[in-house]
This record gives C-alpha cells, structure tokens and sequence, in this order.
C-alpha cells in the first residue's frame, strides 16, 4: 500500500526480467567508482558537522539520526544528482521520505490524519519530484552530457534502448516512461536508505565493542591510502581487503532485514518432507540463515572471511543479506563499497566510545534491525603524520 503496486520487489516474470537486465548500466566499474567519489565528499562534511556539533555540545550523542540523514544525503546525491538542486525541494524529499518510514511501523490505518495516509502522501510528493529529475535528466543525456548519477546512467542505457526499439519498430521498454523511472529510483532510494542506516550504525557498535578489529581496519587504512585526505576511489577500496571483511561480518552479524516474505510461484521444496505449494506466504529468518554453518556464528569474526578460512564461499548459501534468486539486490557493491568507504574514512578521522546502558544489548526494529541506543562520544584523531594516526590522538585534524 505505501510502495504501490509497481514496486521491483513484487514484480515477477519478463517485464522484471528485462528491467533488472537495464540496470547493469547502473553498477559497472566505472558507475561504482563515480559513485564512492561522491559518497567520500558527503562522509566528510557530515563527520565535519558531527565534530561542530560535539564541540559546541560535548557529551555523549545518540548517532542514529545523524548517520541516517548522512544516508539519505548520499542516497540522494548519488542516485538523483544535480536534480535535487532545490534546497526547499530537497527538505521536503527527505521529510516524505521520513513519512514512509514512519508509515511501515504504525497499524495498518488509512485515513485523513494517519500515519499511513501521510506515508501515502509523501510517496506522491516524491513520486512528482523524480519524474521532474526524470525528464531533466532525458534532456541532459541527450544533449551529449556524461552522466553525473545513477539516474543518468540508466537514462543513457534507456535512451539508447528507446533508440534501438524505434530501429526494430517495436514499443519502447515499459520502464522508460518518465513515471515509471520515479518509480524505480524511489524504490532504489527506499532500498539504500533503512538497509544502509542500520549497517552504518552497526559498523560503529561493533568497532566499537572489539578494539582489536578497529585497530586492524586502521592499520589497513594507513597502508592503502598514505594520503589520508585523497578521495578514495574505486582502485583504492580494491587495496581494503580486511576493511571488507569487517564490512561483510557486520552484515551477517547483524543482517538489517531480518526477514523478506516471499510468495511462492511454484511449488518450492523447503525441506525433505515438506514442499510448499504454489502460492503460499514463505517467510525465510535471514537472520538464522545467517548465523547457520559458520564456525562460532554467534561470535563477531571478521576473520571468517579471510583468503585461508573463505567462510564465505563454503557458506555462500547461508549469506541472505542480499537476498536470493531473481530478486537478488542489484545494488549490493554500491551497498558495500558504502560501508567501506564510511568505515575508511571514520576510523581515520575520529576516535569514539559508546556509552553502554542496561538496554544496549537489546535490538530496535525501525523497521530494519539497530542496537537498541547507539550513543557515542566522538574526537578527532591527529592525521598530521601516519605514525600520528596511528597512535590515536585527541587533536583536531591538522
């Protein structure tokens, strides 16, 4: 209801089939590489303002909505660019982007004055405001720009296959309707934002609670990028093998979705005994998946992905993260390149510690997974010096 019935994740069959072919454009070595490029910049001024605001107001700081609006920020940079120019524009995107979260965790009521209803609303805000971005973006590519964001480069891919079905005199793909591409990028920003949030959260808590770990991610980071204020590029996350491992252990530690219903289109053997017939609500615990076959799955290890134990590859079944079959998530590298690159640059830049209370060995659900507080302490760590760095430190960035 708050999605709409044109959402990716309910489509099935050739119409699917051929909009999931369309977004290889979207995630090619040299997308992935443009889009780290412009997550480092927007990491950094949001760690910047943290820093502002610790300093005018030292303490200890809940970083949940901090790390979300540095989420949405790049989300919606990277995936809409310079067609979110409006400041105005931009506020009321996000605040009804907000309204649909809050919509998935009220009761199911839809009427005036609702939780619902303003979700509701706030997807046809944001529906009206990509199919402007839409349409500004058909205008740049096909006057000769190179594409500045995601949505350029599945306008260059769609143009170009408009182009080849008017050649062959067949209609052009259904996705390429200017309402139709803002249903798609609003289900791509849906999708990056409480996914990503949450895992941004969890790599501070679990850096956090294993010194060790971070200690390594550091260490890594001084060696990969001896410059530690060049952008990181997608060469330079090639160079970040155990900060992957890291990244990769927090998702299956903690997987943001812990479930994803499914309805079966034929009949599905879950078990030996038992098939599932066609039709029926299957809802798979990706939680407990994730957990299942690991060596010591209850422990955070981010060793377990390593070249000698490759935990990954003999439990490759096991890591639903991303989901499985033809609704596997297209976007998992921009995801992970994501997280590497926040933890990158963070573990360079500050130190934290988190405030532990009676509840944070509890989990939230928002409507992805989070530690049940997330309240950290943050000061900059001295970068005058690789040996600086480090050893750690309390001094501003020099």
């Amino acid at each position: 209801m708050i999605l709409g019935t044109r959402n990716i994740a309910f489509m099935h069959g050739p119409d699917h089939k051929a909009l999931r072919k369309s977004f290889l454009a979207l995630f090619t070595r040299k997308a992935l590489s443009m889009y780290v490029q412009q997550q480092d910049g927007i990491i950094r001024q949001h760690i910047a303002a943290w820093m502002e605001a610790q300093e005018a107001n030292p303490g200890p700081v809940e970083v949940r909505d901090m790390v979300r609006d540095m989420n949405a920020n790049t989300s919606q940079r990277v995936f809409v660019g310079p067609y979110l120019d409006d400041p105005k524009v931009a506020k009321k995107f996000t605040d009804a982007y907000l309204d649909m979260v809050k919509g998935f965790l009220t009761f199911p009521l839809k009427f005036p004055g609702t939780a619902v209803w303003r979700a509701m609303k706030g997807r046809q805000y944001i529906l009206s405001v990509l199919e402007q971005a839409a349409i500004r973006s058909k205008e740049r590519i096909s006057e000769g720009a190179e594409p500045s964001c995601l949505l350029d480069f599945w306008t260059q891919q769609i143009l170009k296959e408009c182009q080849e079905a008017e050649a062959a005199n067949v209609p052009p793909p259904k996705y390429s309707t200017n309402h139709e591409i803002a249903y798609t990028v609003m289900d791509f920003l849906f999708a990056s934002q409480d996914a990503s949030t949450a895992s941004l959260v969890w790599l501070l808590t679990q850096t956090a609670e294993h010194p060790d770990v971070l200690a390594r991610v550091r260490e890594e980071q001084l060696k990969a990028r001896p410059d530690l204020d060049a952008t990181i590029t997608g060469e330079t996350l090639a160079a970040m093998p155990y900060t992957r491992q890291v990244v990769k252990e927090v998702l299956r530690y903690r997987p943001p979705a812990p479930m994803v219903p499914q309805v079966a289109m034929k009949p599905f053997q879950l078990t030996p005994e038992y098939t599932a017939p066609r039709g029926a609500f299957i809802i798979p615990d990706i939680v407990a998946a994730c957990h299942q076959g690991y060596a010591d799955g209850e422990k955070f290890d981010p060793d377990r992905f390593s070249p000698e134990r490759k935990e990954d590859i003999t439990y490759a079944g096991n890591y639903l993260v991303f989901g499985h079959g033809p609704h596997y998530c297209v976007g998992k590298e921009y995801a992970i390149n994501h997280l590497i690159a926040f933890l990158a640059i963070v573990s360079t830049s500050l130190n934290w510690a988190r405030t532990r209370t009676k509840d944070s060995d509890w989990i939230k659900y928002l409507p992805t997974i989070y530690p049940y507080d997330s309240i950290f302490n943050f000061n900059w760590r001295s970068q005058s010096t690789p040996a600086a760095a480090a050893a750690g430190g309390d001094s501003k960035q020099q």
